[in-house]
């Protein structure tokens, strides 16, 4: 799970978000225009290069979140790093291909399929026969085994964080020789091929003591196109070398350093040159976006100084040569500071030059959540209400319009278009509808015009500085108010939406002035129009809204900003509040304290496993307490996890399919998470570098990533950033 940068990711299977990269599969079957699942919306971005157009050695120097405190992906303080060391040193039977699909492995496996049904589920591995450990020892069932018991939840002494699908599974032996593996399942497992991805030796998994601290910070044994030399805490780093043992084709680079660079300190590493790649945000891709763009003049075209005019600087002058000593003083100071940051700015844009954006969609997605558990959104109808108030295009556009990616909404809470699973299940709950939303909320009691008392009103009062309806900061904590009430009537029309076209080039406006009067089409109706407060029992409806503050969250206070302007029309107000980062998963979202928040989960090929813990509907604990699982809106159903259970047992493809996409429709149908769209993945990527950026779905292929080589004769690409030898 993430907000935009922030957050636990240990949840799911992929423990992280499911990186991609470039592996080269065959057109699957069953993807025609009739598939529901549909085409990914973007494909990687990555400078796709053959190998022998790239240079023998180098180092990558790529920027990460943190330095893991694990290297065993199965615990629960496993990160997106943690699991971007484990692609490139351990073995997957499967990784994901373009669609966010499972693909087979062909370094690792030569086949693996279900030989047998009844009486058990029986799939039988054959491993190529050249996989081997960095010790030399061959890869074989021992670990297959030691893994599975480590993970089969049996042995408490080992600190899991997951073993989903490996509790399924009766026993592991030896098949005809050392290459195969036979796995026999005690119940029917669907999503078989999720497990063994990645495998580590049986001397990581073999006893507690070595699961649980000896793969901390070293992996002595590795099977990958790279192995981890060293795990640095005080350089906050890990450096990854090539690998003499890897029987595939052999890594391009020498050497990958992932090195640990927040977020807002990023566009900083790459203009000094410290690192090669790196996620950023959308400002740090305008930055290197505008270093590539011809400049005329001797004004910049951004950064600091670019909004002073002419006339800004002729009023500059007069203050620092004028007669006031201490205005001038001032001004002169301030000339000079505005000078050291211009040629810093400018430093930093010469060296982003070297540099592009390169782009695709995460596998992602951003979704509204809403608290079920109780106030207001206890009421499904209040949530069906919120939902049925936005219009996520428009949500869609505001995030993903501007940086050049399609702007679709996200139809699925289990899958993303183009993964097999996903189909556009929002019909169960209806398209956004003002009036309709209105309707429902009049149903559970919320009326407009309704009388509030005193108490409550002057509790807004305070809230907002006397707003209203726009946003307003509401004092030192963080919070404003959106929506105040206006005393209206809330008549907005038959539909609640913007006035109609007349069809005569101008829009009639339904709220005040003389019936029958026209405006220039485009004039804005009046701002309270149609959106009166409702109240119940005396109460005005005010949702919680929590976000995060820290930096790249902005994205998120736009959608958050626009979310509100969308309840306000139906009558509902927002009170926003802004926390930090560092408290707002575990002080917010998972201790149930918000009525509206956005956040993020990754994609996963496996939804029936995966995605299960966070729809399951909420089982009161032993102790008493609710045990929600990942289901942090608290909102579920019987029907929900039954349907999950059957999806996770059945083998057949187009069962498995069909029962996912009916559960979709269900939490579709209980509101209880809106899904808005899937996340933009922007990624700042040296020019020379080759078969890295923006993967989309794809697994990296870590092996192939390099650098060019540079032309005969002449500096070429290669002279910019890290060569070979570096």
């Amino acid at each position: 799970m993430s907000h935009d940068g922030v957050g636990p990711r240990a949840a799911l299977r992929s423990v992280a978000f499911l990186t991609a990269g470039m592996l080269a599969v065959p057109a699957l079957a069953g993807c025609g225009s009739d598939d529901p699942a549909g085409k990914p919306l973007a494909g990687a971005d990555i400078a796709r290069t053959d190998r022998s157009g790239i240079a023998d050695g180098g180092t990558l120097r790529w920027a990460v979140d943190t330095v893991p405190d694990t290297l065993n992906t199965f615990q629960s303080d496993a990160d997106a790093t943690t699991t971007r060391i484990a692609q490139a040193v351990l073995p997957s039977m499967y990784r994901m291909d373009g669609r966010g699909r499972p693909v087979r492995n062909p370094d690792y496996l030569e086949s693996a399929e279900v030989v047998g049904t009844e009486p058990k589920q029986v799939v039988l591995y054959r491993l190529n026969q050249q996989a081997v450990w960095s010790d030399g020892r061959e890869i074989g069932a021992a670990d297959f085994a030691a893994q599975w018991r480590a993970l089969s939840g049996k042995d408490t002494a080992y600190w899991t964080a997951r073993n989903a699908g490996y509790d399924r599974i009766e026993k592991i032996e030896r098949g005809k020789n050392d290459l195969e593996v036979k796995v026999t399942f005690s119940r029917p497992y669907a999503d078989w091929k999720s497990l063994f991805t990645p495998l580590y030796p049986k001397e990581v998994m073999g006893t507690p003591d070595s699961f649980n601290d000896g793969a901390r910070k070293k992996l002595k044994v590795t099977a990958g196109p790279f192995t981890v030399k060293k795990v640095d805490t005080g350089k906050d780093e890990v450096t990854l070398t090539r690998s003499t043992r890897w029987w595939g084709d052999p890594a391009r680079l020498s050497k990958i350093v992932l090195r640990a660079v927040p977020h807002d300190k990023r566009i900083s590493a790459l203009s000094a040159g410290t690192v090669d790649l790196a996620e950023i945000d959308p400002a740090a891709a305008r930055r290197i976006t505008a270093a590539a763009l011809p400049r005329s003049g001797s004004s910049p075209l951004t950064g600091p100084g670019a909004d002073r005019s002419a006339a800004d600087a002729l009023r500059s002058w007069a203050v620092a040569n004028g007669s006031d000593e201490d205005a001038a003083d001032e001004e002169i100071s301030a000339r000079k500071k505005l000078r050291k940051k211009m040629a810093k700015y400018a430093r930093q844009q010469k060296a982003l030059g070297g540099f592009e954006v390169r782009k695709s969609l995460e596998p992602a997605h951003t979704q509204l959540a809403l608290n079920g558990a109780d106030g207001p959104l206890a009421d499904e109808r209040v949530r069906r209400a919120v939902a049925r108030a936005l219009d996520r295009r428009e949500i869609a556009e505001a995030v993903l319009k501007p940086l050049g990616l399609p702007a679709e909404p996200l139809g699925s809470h289990l899958a993303l278009s183009g993964q097999a699973a996903y189909a556009d299940g929002s019909g169960a709950l209806g398209e956004q509808d003002a009036k309709e939303a209105r309707a429902l909320l009049a149903d559970a009691g919320w009326v407009p015009g309704g009388p509030v008392k005193k108490k409550d009103k002057e509790e807004k009062a305070a809230g907002s500085e006397g707003n209203s309806g726009s946003e307003s900061e509401g004092g030192d904590d963080g919070t404003y108010i959106v929506g105040e009430d206006d005393g209206g009537n809330g008549d907005g029309g038959d539909d609640g939406k913007a006035p109609r076209d007349s069809g005569t080039g101008t829009r009639q406006l339904r709220q005040g002035g003389a019936p029958g009067a026209y405006a220039p089409r485009g004039t804005a109706a009046p701002a309270r129009a149609g959106n009166a407060r409702v109240a119940k029992d005396g109460k005005a409806l005010t949702l919680r809204f929590v976000l995060p503050s820290g930096p790249g969250s902005d994205t998120l206070h736009t959608v958050a900003g626009r979310i509100s302007k969308m309840l306000e029309r139906i009558g509902i107000g927002t009170k926003i509040s802004k926390v930090d980062d560092e408290s707002y998963f575990k002080d917010h979202v998972a201790s149930g304290e918000y009525d509206l928040a956005l956040y993020s989960w990754p994609a996963t090929a496996y939804p029936a496993t995966d995605a299960r813990p966070v729809h399951a509907k909420p089982v009161p604990a032993a102790d008493g307490s609710l045990n929600v699982e990942q289901n942090y809106t608290r909102v579920g159903t019987d029907q929900v996890d039954q349907l999950f259970d059957q999806a996770v047992t059945t083998l057949d493809d187009s069962e498995h399919r069909a029962l996912l996409r009916k559960a979709d429709s269900r939490i579709w149908a209980a509101a209880g998470s809106i899904p808005l769209y899937q996340r933009p993945q922007l990624t700042a990527a040296r020019k020379n570098l080759a078969n890295a950026g923006a993967f989309g779905f794809r697994t990296p292929v870590y092996e192939d990533m390099g650098f060019l080589k540079k032309p005969a004769g002449g500096p070429g690409a290669g002279s910019a950033g890290p060569s070979a030898g570096d």
